[in-house]
């Protein structure tokens, strides 16, 4: 049996189904005569025949798929105008994409596409697409059509990117809350629904052990403070969520439900949301008790065997490299970036910059260079106490940060290899 031809047979069936079910949504509009008709000022001015439907799409497969996506979808029955916005537009190949990415100042753009073939991309690699026809008066309608394709000019798409507080998302509920009169963030601001940026910033990276353990160690305290409502539509489905529960006024006055009705495009079979992050503190635990021990032993054994010296040595460089690094890249993002979210981070305590001397020291204090015998045994207790010292502080209000994984990862080693090294360098000349 041929996998991969039953696959791409799958995948063809899928698109196939999907594009049914878009093709009855859209009404079977034609999407060249919709990809023509982009300037508002050639459009019908029957504005009752606008719908205006939020596009959600659900996790994909890449890292940067792994929150979400959505669209507005304008659709004007009259001229045959069919169009979906999405603000979530980067390039790789973009002028000094490195720099910016580490500054903290990438730029997106929005733009419009044609509604049909725009969310077939997404069925395509099985990522969950859903419709919500939004309620909005004539008159709304066309300020958010004309709001819309006002943005899209070259002179007003760009944007400064801000992971969760300036994105695809927020930039939608904006667009929408405009034109309703501030209607979401009026009843959502004040709703705090009880998580934070970190707790779904991990839950959505909880199949990546890698991202995961990035995230945590990169956010600081900002991520840690409770997000209302609003605050939580950074997230395209938590903007589907929400929405559900907003209510307008028609052009009498009554009140009625934002959203008129939901539909489902096409259903994942392989991505999903987490519904919260995993606990993974036990097992960095034993990861971080196992190099600890390790470690000791080693800086032990060192005193009498020739090999065990050796990848003692090896074994401290490689562990101080990764705690040094990681700290020195700690305060670059604090102190020297845009990334606000990465501010006051408590985990400098545990990947202690200052740990990066130990790279040339500890080798040498395993010579018994003299002068580095009593610096590298210093600095060694001083890393190893900070993180003892941070640990212990943790009960102090204000050092709240959520990170006990990485305290469990990293001071138990830092402990570990700091005996082995006092061991060492006492029992070595005896």
């Amino acid at each position: 049996m041929n996998i991969s031809n039953n696959h791409g047979i799958a995948r063809t069936a899928v698109q196939l189904v999907a594009s049914i079910v878009l093709l009855t949504l859209v009404g079977g509009k034609n999407a060249a005569q919709a990809q023509s008709d982009t300037n508002p000022d050639s459009q019908s001015a029957d504005s009752s025949r606008i719908s205006v439907h939020l596009v959600t799409v659900g996790p994909g497969e890449q890292v940067w798929e792994r929150f979400g996506h959505n669209a507005i979808w304008i659709r004007d029955d009259a001229s045959g105008f069919n169009r979906a916005y999405n603000y979530g537009l980067f390039s790789f190949e973009q002028e000094g994409f490195v720099s910016k990415f580490l500054q903290g100042r990438m730029e997106y753009w929005m733009r419009g596409f044609d509604t049909d073939p725009h969310l077939q991309g997404y069925v395509s690699y099985d990522r969950s697409v859903w419709i919500q026809e939004l309620d909005l008066t004539s008159q709304q309608a066309v300020e958010l059509r004309d709001f819309l394709a006002w943005n899209e000019l070259p002179e007003n798409r760009f944007y400064r990117y801000h992971y969760y507080h300036d994105n695809c998302s927020t930039r939608i509920r904006d667009a929408i809350d405009r034109v309703i009169g501030g209607a979401i963030e009026l009843q959502t601001g004040s709703e705090y629904p009880g998580h934070t940026l970190r707790f779904h910033s991990l839950r959505l990276v909880s199949n990546d052990l890698w991202t995961y353990t990035g995230l945590l160690l990169g956010l600081g305290q900002p991520v840690d403070e409770p997000l209302s409502a609003w605050d939580e539509m950074f997230l395209p489905l938590k903007l589907r969520e929400h929405l559900r529960n907003v209510v307008v006024s028609d052009e009498s006055g009554n009140e009625r439900p934002l959203v008129i009705s939901e539909s489902t495009v096409h259903e994942s079979s392989e991505f999903f949301e987490s519904e919260a992050p995993p606990r993974w503190t036990l097992p960095f635990l034993a990861v971080g008790l196992l190099l600890a021990v390790v470690g000791f032993l080693l800086g032990h054994k060192a005193t009498e065997c020739r090999i065990a010296r050796a990848v003692f040595t090896d074994y401290s460089m490689l562990w101080y490299t990764i705690v040094g690094i990681a700290g020195l890249g700690l305060a670059y993002l604090w102190m020297f970036t845009d990334h606000d979210t990465s501010d006051r981070n408590e985990n400098l305590v545990w990947f202690d910059p200052v740990a990066i001397l130990l790279v040339v020291l500890a080798p040498l204090l395993i010579l018994r260079v003299r002068w580095a015998d009593r610096a590298g045994r210093l600095i060694a207790i001083f890393v190893a106490g900070i993180s003892v010292l941070g640990f212990v502080l943790q009960v102090l209000p204000g050092l709240d940060q959520v990170n006990g994984p990485l305290i469990a990862l990293a001071m138990p080693p830092n402990l570990g290899i700091a005996a082995g090294l006092l061991w060492y360098s006492s029992l070595e000349g005896r």
